[in-house]
């Protein structure tokens, strides 16, 4: 979920996941206030669902960290998607590497509390030894998936 809001110089409504809007006194998240459209690959465009709220959308999406400016017509706010630098791509895809990272090390975590009731546990050493075998198993299973997840988004945000 982490690597979905990171921009790759296609408009995706992903990039706008994690705007909060401060309506009515609110927080409430950007997709349950406005409709999110992609009038074209470089273009978002979104549509408030009370017209009133097209500003608190506006001030929600410059203080967030997409680093893009709205556009705002009075119905609709548009943001253009500027094609991605060489330096802003391997920005990016640090950031990818260090979500990654952040990823392997959440799941290491896991495996260590999973370890700890186990050895607590009224096993037979045999079963704990089978136990933690398999566990292994499932984290590095895991991880591969993580690194090819990571793999795919570098390569995604690097294409030209």
């Amino acid at each position: 979920d982490n690597l979905n809001p990171i921009r790759t110089g296609r408009a995706s409504p992903s990039i706008l996941d994690r705007i909060t809007v401060d309506y009515a006194g609110v927080p409430t998240p950007l997709k349950s206030v406005a409709q999110l459209s992609i009038p074209d690959a470089s273009t978002l465009q979104i549509s408030p669902f009370d017209p009133g709220s097209i500003g608190d959308i506006e001030r929600a999406i410059m203080a967030s960290d997409v680093g893009i400016t709205p556009s705002n017509d009075g119905q609709r706010i548009r943001l253009s998607i500027p094609p991605l630098t060489e330096e802003r791509r391997k920005e990016l895809s640090k950031m990818v590497s260090k979500y990654g990272e952040e990823g392997k090390v959440a799941l290491r975590n896991v495996r260590t509390d999973v370890l700890k009731k186990i050895s607590k546990a009224d096993f037979s050493k045999d079963a704990k030894k089978d136990l933690e075998v398999e566990i292994q198993k499932i984290l590095d299973a895991a991880v591969k998936k993580v690194e090819e997840v990571c793999k795919a988004k570098t390569e995604e945000v690097m294409k030209l």
